[in-house]
């Protein structure tokens, strides 16, 4: 199976005045090519720490980490960016829209970085926000949707540069149960179609959409496991 992602010792160590704070100790994962694994986890065990480095927003303090095949531990912030936009696409809790932005908008702006003209822009963007079924809000503003159909954007954002990894940051954690619901099974729905995502939470219930789970505490890997019991859902009309 082709690595994706590969951690070997990794270590994640902040000064706070006179205190030290270990936030990640020798962690050492392998993450494949089409896999579904969750970073699960208290407060405070590690698991943020390990999605900032996965998605090359920080750097570990000590240990490698190649991503795709580049070792990205020592990359400057530049490098990282580029990484970053090419490699990962983002989910986050709050959505991070462009308040005055449409949803096309929002959705072709890591094109926009990357380089593509206008058209090309929006014919991806299109595209993305096709395969997460609001295309008919394209042009619609953040305030102007629902909770569950900010996070279509989102995720539609997350696809449209077709990364090697979507990384989604406690997805559900501002949204009601049954919105919850249906995105995870618009993950789900990636996922067959052959995405690799990785996704934090602290919720156990939603960590078994994943079919692998990796729970961290203080700092380490407590366990690494296959969930032989994967939730699946059926996705309503519109969320």
């Amino acid at each position: 199976m082709t690595k994706i992602i590969e951690t070997t010792n990794i270590s994640r160590i902040y000064k706070m005045g006179n205190n030290t704070v270990r936030a990640l100790q020798d962690v050492s994962i392998t993450i494949n090519k089409g896999e579904y694994v969750a970073f699960m986890g208290p407060s405070g065990s590690g698991k943020s720490t390990l999605m900032n480095i996965v998605g090359c927003l920080d750097t570990p303090t000590g240990g490698s980490y190649i991503l795709n095949g580049q070792q990205v531990s020592d990359m400057t912030e530049n490098e990282l960016a580029e990484i970053r936009n090419k490699e990962i696409g983002f989910v986050f809790q709050t959505f991070n829209l462009l308040p005055r932005a449409s949803a096309l908008e929002n959705v072709a702006l890591p094109l926009v970085y990357a380089g593509y003209g206008r058209y090309d822009r929006e014919e991806k963007a299109m595209e993305a926000l096709e395969s997460v079924n609001l295309a008919d809000r394209y042009h619609h503003k953040p305030n102007e949707l629902s909770g569950g159909q900010r996070q279509r954007v989102a995720i539609a954002r997350a696809l449209v540069n077709n990364p090697s990894i979507i990384l989604a940051d406690e997805p559900t954690g501002n949204l009601d149960s049954k919105t919850s619901y249906d995105i995870m099974a618009l993950f789900q729905e990636l996922h067959d179609k052959g995405n690799t995502i990785i996704m934090v939470t602290h919720e156990d219930d939603i960590a078994h959409y994943a079919h692998r789970i990796i729970r961290l505490k203080d700092g380490l890997v407590e366990w690494d496991k296959k969930n032989d019991n994967v939730t699946r859902s059926t996705p309503a009309v519109a969320v």
